[in-house]
């Protein structure tokens, strides 16, 4: 895939990832042993951080994703650039289609930046990843 990092500012998306896997230290994952982490850079360059809750009725967990949009919201943003999502595999996970869907609304192109173990790392674009996203713009 194509890497759109070389258009963030020199260190962040090494700051996005420590501060993906600090929150997915935090992880509940109970059920799945699943922990995913992950941080969202908004439109004016704040950093929020976010980690999976799942829950005993398991439609009702959090993705790491989600739960970084929401903390980012709460303060008023509403345009975000990147995403940096962790996990324990080796291979990177990619966001479900839920947090592909809830990541368009808040930056449709935005980079994402998806790391496994070790320096497995996918650098593309949330736009290659939901090339055609529900909006409210596609009403009648």
């Amino acid at each position: 895939m194509v890497s759109r990092v070389g258009e963030l500012a020199s260190g962040v998306v090494e700051q996005m990832a420590a501060m993906a896997r600090a929150a997915q230290a935090h992880a509940y994952a109970p059920a799945s042993r699943f922990r995913v982490g992950a941080a969202v850079l908004s439109d004016d360059g704040r950093l929020f951080a976010g980690c999976n809750v799942e829950n005993a009725s398991y439609g009702l967990t959090i993705c790491a994703e989600r739960a970084a949009v929401c903390a980012a919201v709460a303060v008023g943003v509403r345009a975000l650039r990147a995403v940096v999502v962790v996990t324990d595999l080796l291979d990177p996970a990619r966001p479900c289609g839920a947090c592909r869907q809830v990541l368009a609304e808040f930056g449709p192109a935005m980079h994402v930046v998806l790391l496994g173990t070790g320096n497995s790392q996918v650098a593309t674009s949330l736009d290659r990843l939901l090339p055609e996203p529900f909006t409210f713009h596609s009403l009648p």
